[in-house]
């Protein structure tokens, strides 16, 4: 897991009852939505796209080691289902093990992609998904080393509004803009 970068944690990480699931379930309400907006800005900071749930209860997103509180391993189920219901997470495996986070939704990723593809004059190009993610062109954008899972979503977004089409080339898959 990708350590921290110079993240400001919210103030709710500094206050030891946030690593405990509140009874009262206004409160709680309000601690899930705290811990779903932290668990989506972490991911999105460090482009964090899989993680397992072993991986998630080691980090330190879950685990304040200066005030040595760790969420338990419950409640991070809790939560995880939470974003799930936001439309946020889904599982990867039967056993609910790992999990693909999506800080932007499939078709948000597309509508940068299509931008950046319009602004550039692109469309009507074809580019392999490692050029469309990997490219030196696309370093300064938010995509570059988007995952290809959450790519190929992506462009199935914009395949849906008829923005592009995945095509198979002769080294993997590859995308026509329109």
């Amino acid at each position: 897991v990708v350590a921290a970068m110079s993240f400001e944690w919210p103030w709710q990480y500094r206050f030891p009852p946030f690593f405990t699931l509140q009874p009262n379930v206004d409160t709680r309400q309000k601690q899930l939505t705290a811990w779903c907006s932290l668990v989506l800005l972490y991911c999105r900071l460090n482009k964090l796209y899989t993680m397992t749930v072993m991986e998630a209860q080691e980090s330190p997103l879950f685990h304040n080691q200066k005030l040595q509180r760790k969420l338990p391993l419950e409640s991070i189920q809790v939560v995880l289902e939470e974003l799930r219901k936001k439309g946020n997470l889904e599982w990867l495996d039967k056993n609910k093990s790992s999990f693909l986070i999506m800080w932007r939704r499939p078709e948000e990723w597309g509508k940068l992609i299509y931008q950046w593809v319009s602004r550039n004059g692109m469309t009507n190009s074809v580019f392999t998904l490692y050029e469309l993610s990997n490219g030196d062109d696309m370093e300064s954008e938010e995509f570059h080393g988007l995952e290809e899972s959450m790519l190929l979503r992506a462009l199935q977004a914009l395949q849906q509004e008829h923005k592009a089409e995945i095509i198979t080339l002769d080294d993997g898959r590859g995308v026509k803009f329109f």
